[in-house]
């Protein structure tokens, strides 16, 4: 009777972590495997217009989704087979860590600190942070017109906000929202007077509110955008490195830009080379 309940009590246990396991979506097998499979889970952004976003009729669009895209093509899984997951700035690292997708396409910016977690295919693009504001504010003009205590927004577990107050506004107040599409809003409102982040993610926002929302001031920082995967991935990273460098000799990458953001008066910079660290 003790055995027989002992197997039961250990049965339990094993089918109760195999549904916590199922529950969390994560794999040990690499991308390349999940590739090979025919399938693959991405992570995205799903609020930043022009390069991750997630439409009203479910669909995805922007410049972060046409890359996932290509490289998935160039692993062999078709877009139907990608499982998009949103992946908020603070949430990468675990996402990728826990197997929870194969690997990140979100305005993710290459850091020697984050490399010390995860491994990074690229740069596909380069840009600067920058700052956005309503369009009747004439008082912010740029990062050094941010001291006297004006409120600045930007998003948990990213970069940009930190690195105002580190070198520009040793005074500004900052206020961390989990998403860029939080900080919109709370600049819309009047909570808070900027918004900062990288230029091409603030010329998505003002695109969409027109009008309403202005960049100001010249780019302030290099931000090199990569593709997140797990550390010592290195076969995955090889192919995701090879499917970059196609996209841009072939055109494609600058057909994206265009389709993306070609109505915004922004203009399409020169590919960065990818770096096979």
């Amino acid at each position: 009777m003790r055995i027989n309940h002992a197997i039961r009590i250990a049965a339990g246990v094993a089918a109760l972590a195999l549904a916590v396991t199922a529950c969390g979506g994560s794999s040990s097998k690499s991308a390349s495997q999940h590739a090979a499979d025919g399938k693959l889970t991405i992570g995205i952004k799903f609020d930043q217009p022009g390069l991750g976003l997630l439409n009203k009729d479910g669909s995805y669009s922007g410049f972060d989704v046409d890359v996932a895209k290509y490289v998935a093509d160039k692993l062999g899984v078709k877009p139907e087979n990608i499982t998009f997951k949103e992946s908020p700035s603070s949430q990468r690292e675990t996402l990728i860590q826990n197997g929870q997708v194969d690997f990140i396409v979100a305005t993710y910016s290459i850091t020697d600190a984050r490399k010390e977690k995860v491994d990074f295919a690229g740069p596909y693009f380069q840009t600067g942070q920058s700052l956005l504001v309503r369009s009747d504010n004439t008082d912010i003009t740029g990062k050094e017109s941010l001291n006297g205590n004006k409120k600045l927004c930007s998003v948990k577990g990213s970069t940009p906000a930190q690195n105002v107050k580190n070198k520009y506004a040793k005074d500004v107040q900052l206020q961390e929202y989990d998403t860029y599409s939080l900080c919109v809003e709370a600049l819309k409102s009047g909570a808070v007077d900027a918004v900062t982040t990288d230029d091409i993610i603030l010329r998505g926002y003002a695109a969409q509110s027109p009008g309403a929302l202005k960049v100001v001031g010249d780019t302030f920082s290099t931000e090199k955008y990569g593709i997140g995967l797990k550390k010592g991935d290195t076969e995955t990273r090889g192919k995701i490195n090879d499917a970059i460098e196609a996209m841009i000799s072939s055109g494609a990458w600058k057909a994206a830009l265009e389709k993306e953001f070609g109505s915004t008066g922004f203009q399409i910079p020169q590919p960065p080379a990818v770096d096979r660290y």
